[in-house]
């Protein structure tokens, strides 16, 4: 079982990190991320509560803003 290491780190920090990775190594944490985001989501799915389902909707308003500008 690996070893569990918890840190706080600053955005800036982790961006600087993240930029030292190789392509692979970028993707490979491309899809862990997209992998927690697709469990947060469900999770807030499963909640029932309309503001979060409002946040969801809001975020993937922003993601798709993003993408196309």
């Amino acid at each position: 079982m690996p070893a569990i290491v918890k840190l706080q780190l600053s955005l800036e920090t982790l961006a600087e990190a993240i930029s030292s990775l190789d392509l692979e190594e970028k993707c490979q944490l491309q899809e862990i991320i997209e992998q927690q985001i697709f469990e947060a989501e469900e999770a807030l799915y499963d909640i029932n509560d309309e503001n979060q389902l409002v946040q969801i909707l809001q975020y993937k308003h922003r993601k798709d803003v993003s993408r196309k500008g």
